[in-house]
């Protein structure tokens, strides 16, 4: 899963506050909030056949985010679409891409940490790449010590910038020879991986866990979605390592892996006692992003 350089990537133009760099020249100042605190939102997003997949779902979480933390001086719905526009333009980009959508507080007047010393409005970052699913077909995970935070500390919910709860369960991920960490809420309850979302089935019913400790992936709405309309019975619940462990089938949603197949967490390999279902669902997600 270790990501490679993409030579097709190498004269990358990167949109910022207004402009287009090449990647070499792209930068932001030191001032900057994501520089001097993670204080920023983003989202991952995905060209299929010239389209932004779930442009206005993830915008609509992008705007969220950035109102949950006060941001000021924030660039309108307009403006933030035809700056992705324009970056896929200037690259040539039709299919096969993936967006780093970055809006930051914006450049302070000194460094700290109130907001008042931002005063010149937000910054956007368009960071668009030749960039096909990382995930390979079936992945595994370890379960971190690393608790997913919950609205008592930073809020889910809030798609932000500082990811060092998620990236210090990719670390013990790593160290422990898995592909992702699988992080548990206060409680001991599964909640997500450490970049992904996770659902299991269970003689022929899906389940997921609450969106309470976890990020609500727009992939993972969609799922939950198109299983509903697909006649898929599917429930949000709080489950525990345990019914992972013994369920029929694993899997994972997101945006840079799509649907990913679990075959094995903790040792314990995920194994099949019915008929797979994930392939079903694989294939409406599919049918889906090719419209």
């Amino acid at each position: 899963m270790l990501q490679q350089f993409n030579p097709a990537n190498a004269d990358l133009k990167v949109w910022i506050n207004g402009k287009l760099y090449h990647r070499d020249e792209a930068k932001v100042s030191v001032f900057d909030s994501v520089v001097q605190g993670g204080d920023a939102v983003w989202e991952g997003l995905r060209v299929y056949n010239g389209k932004v997949f779930s442009l206005d779902a993830h915008l609509d979480r992008l705007f969220d985010s950035a109102h949950a933390l006060a941001f000021a001086g924030i660039p309108s719905r307009t403006e933030v679409k035809s700056a992705i526009t324009a970056t896929l333009s200037a690259n040539n980009m039709t299919d096969g891409v993936h967006i780093r959508l970055t809006l930051t507080r914006g450049k302070k007047i000194t460094s700290g940490m109130d907001p008042r010393l931002n005063q010149e409005g937000c910054s956007l970052i368009v960071l668009a790449e030749h960039k096909p699913p990382v995930y390979p077909e079936s992945i595994t995970l370890a379960t971190s010590s690393i608790r997913r935070n919950g609205p008592t500390n930073l809020d889910s919910k809030i798609h932000h910038n500082n990811l060092l709860n998620n990236i210090l369960a990719k670390i013990e991920a790593n160290h422990a020879g898995a592909d992702a960490g699988l992080m548990l809420d206060k409680d001991g309850y599964v909640s997500e991986a450490n970049g992904v979302n996770v659902f299991m089935i269970r003689r022929g019913v899906v389940y997921t866990p609450y969106a309470d400790y976890c990020l609500p992936g727009i992939t993972r709405g969609l799922v939950l979605r198109l299983c509903r309309e697909n006649d898929i019975p599917i429930h949000e619940a709080r489950l525990s390592l345990t019914e992972f462990y013994t369920a029929d089938e694993v899997f994972t949603t997101g945006t840079m892996g799509e649907l990913t197949r679990v075959n094995a967490i903790d040792g314990r390999e995920i194994i099949l006692k019915e008929e797979a279902l994930l392939p079903r669902i694989q294939s409406i997600f599919r049918a889906i992003t090719a419209e």
